[in-house]
This record gives structure tokens, sequence and C-alpha cells, in this order.
């Protein structure tokens, strides 16, 4: 090769480094586009959703910037839930993600392509949603909140709180998936404590006000609230009739002591949504959901408000509040 050649050479490599885009720079930025379905409102769930964003945002996904949400709630109003789930299926999103149950059932019957993400779902293998909790198969995974001892464990600290309890009122949603099972775990739990169970069904909210008024008649000495989306849209209501009625009442999930409910104890629904962001992450990075286990939960929260315990004229015994991991005073 000629000098001059061998001379013009580096330059014309500089060239290309320096002037040339690379390829990386050249490709399209991708945004990951999201469906989200729930069967409440942005304003029920707005602890949760801000987890869940929260999650989001550690992975590197900002909402607005790289990463498009598609938000779809059916306000408590259940039957739109297929409408809704199909209408992000046309939108032919990357994942959807399912607040609950109810909306991961929608969710799993509008698509078996798109990969579905459940946030909480009461009891995925016994619903049909999975094959197994270790291998889901199909489109579908995430977290469960099925945890068979749960439902005792509530029925032991009301016992705990009322020494002379003999009559527990379970108020859920037939219609609910794993309402009949945590039922059936409940009714289990009561026969070594000698405690009669009287279940009343609960599938809209003109029934709520009826149903405590009969606990408080004499039915229950205690109430035992089992989780559904009616119930949780309406946990302001039923947490001023139980204080209206004086009857004391466990919760499954924090928010009802939030808005002046006397004591929860359960999975940490906030930590789950939180969780299901690295589900999502795992999936846009190209995983197969029906290969991804599905999660258990770990982590539970005991919390008791002492405000409402006042107002109904109940001592909580010290043990029991030893062992709170919160006391709003």
């Amino acid at each position: 090769m000629p000098a001059a050649n061998r001379k013009f050479l580096p330059f014309v490599i500089y060239a290309l480094i320096v002037f040339c885009p690379s390829a990386e720079a050249q490709q399209p930025k991708t945004t990951a586009r999201i469906g989200f379905l729930g069967a409440t409102s942005s304003s029920v769930e707005a602890a949760r959703i801000e987890a869940f964003r929260d999650g989001l945002r550690e992975l590197g996904y900002v909402e607005g910037k790289n990463t498009v949400i598609e938000w779809r709630w059916a306000e408590g109003k259940l039957e739109r839930l297929p409408m809704l789930a199909t209408e992000l299926v046309r939108l032919n999103v990357d994942v959807i993600v399912a607040g609950g149950s109810t909306s991961t059932g929608a969710a799993k019957k509008a698509t078996n392509k798109i990969p579905i993400v459940t946030a909480q779902v009461n009891d995925p293998v016994g619903s049909g949603l999975v094959a197994s909790l270790a291998r889901p198969g199909g489109n579908l995974t995430g977290l469960s909140t099925l945890v068979p001892e749960i439902s005792g464990k509530r029925l032991e600290i009301l016992k705990e709180v009322l020494p002379k309890l003999s009559r527990v009122v379970v108020l859920g949603d037939s219609t609910a998936p794993g309402n009949a099972q945590s039922l059936k775990e409940t009714e289990l739990a009561a026969k070594p404590f000698d405690i009669q169970i009287h279940y009343q069904d609960i599938v809209g909210p003109k029934h709520i006000e009826t149903s405590f008024g009969e606990a408080a008649k004499g039915r229950g000495d205690a109430i035992l609230l089992l989780g559904a989306p009616v119930l949780i849209s309406q946990r302001t209501q039923i947490t001023n009739l139980a204080t209206k009625n004086q009857v004391p009442v466990i919760y499954p999930q924090k928010e009802y002591v939030d808005v002046g409910g006397l004591m929860s104890y359960g999975v940490s629904i906030v930590d789950l949504y939180r969780r299901s962001a690295t589900y999502v992450d795992k999936i846009l990075k190209g995983g197969n959901p029906g290969e991804i286990p599905v999660e258990q939960p770990t982590k539970f929260e005991f919390i008791i408000n002492l405000k409402t315990a006042k107002q109904i004229g109940l001592i909580v015994p010290p043990n029991v509040l030893a062992r709170a991991d919160r006391v709003i005073k």
C-alpha cells in the first residue's frame, strides 16, 4: 500500500467513528405499553397504584417517558370488565396487569396471547387461571394472596380480643373468586374455638346496611369480612356502619382501618402491587409468563385502630396490641 494511502486510512476510520451514528443510536426508541385493568377505581386503589408506579420507576420504566399505561377502571361495575379487557386487547398492549381476581378472570377470557400479570389473585390454581404455581402455563402469571391459614388467624385474633366470642357473622361476596374457599377455611378454624359461623352474602352495595343491621341485632358478637371488590369499594360506608352499630369487625386489608375500621390482618396488597412491576419487567424483557412461577405472599400486616376501639367501647388486650405492626391512636 502506498505511504499516502497508509496515512489517509486512520483518518477515514476516525471519521467513520466520529461522524457516523452508531447502530444503537439509529434504532428507534422503544416504549413499553402496559394495560391496567381494575375492578374498582383509581381513587380506591390510589396507594396500590402508586406502589406499582414506584416499582416500575425502580426498574427504569417512567410513565410519560419510556412507558405508556392504558388505565381501565370498572368503577365497581363488574359487568364492565369484559368490555374493558377487550379494549386493552384491541390496543395490542405488551402486557396486561390485572388488579384482582375478578379483573384477572376477565383479562384471561379476553386473550390467550397477550401476557397477563395479576397483581393479586386469591386462588389462581383453584380458579383455573393457572395450571400450577411453579409452572403456570398459558399467558398468565403474577402474585397470589392465597394463604390457607389466614382466615383462621383472623378468627384467632377476634377470640383474643373478645374472649367470650361465640358467634361470628362472615360477610362476603359469593361471586368473588376464592370466596367459597375462604368461608370453608373460616368454618374449619371456628370448630376448635366452638364458634358458630353465620354467613351473609353481599353481592351489591344495597345489601351492606341490612347485613350490618342484622349482625347488630344479635346474629353475631363480631364480624369477619372477606375480600371482594364490592366491599373494598364501599369501605367507608362499612366502617361507619360498624361504628354506628357498635360491632367489632376484623378486615382483610389495611385500607379499611385507614378510614376508621377497628383492625385488619392480611397480606400487604400494596407490597404485591410493587412486586408486580418485577413481573412486568421480566415479560417486557422476553420472559414467558407460562414459565414464570406465581409468587405467594410473604409480608403480612396486623393493624389496630384504638380510636375506633374507644368509640365502640372495646378494650384491646395488651398482648394483642404488642403484636400489631401498627397502632392508630
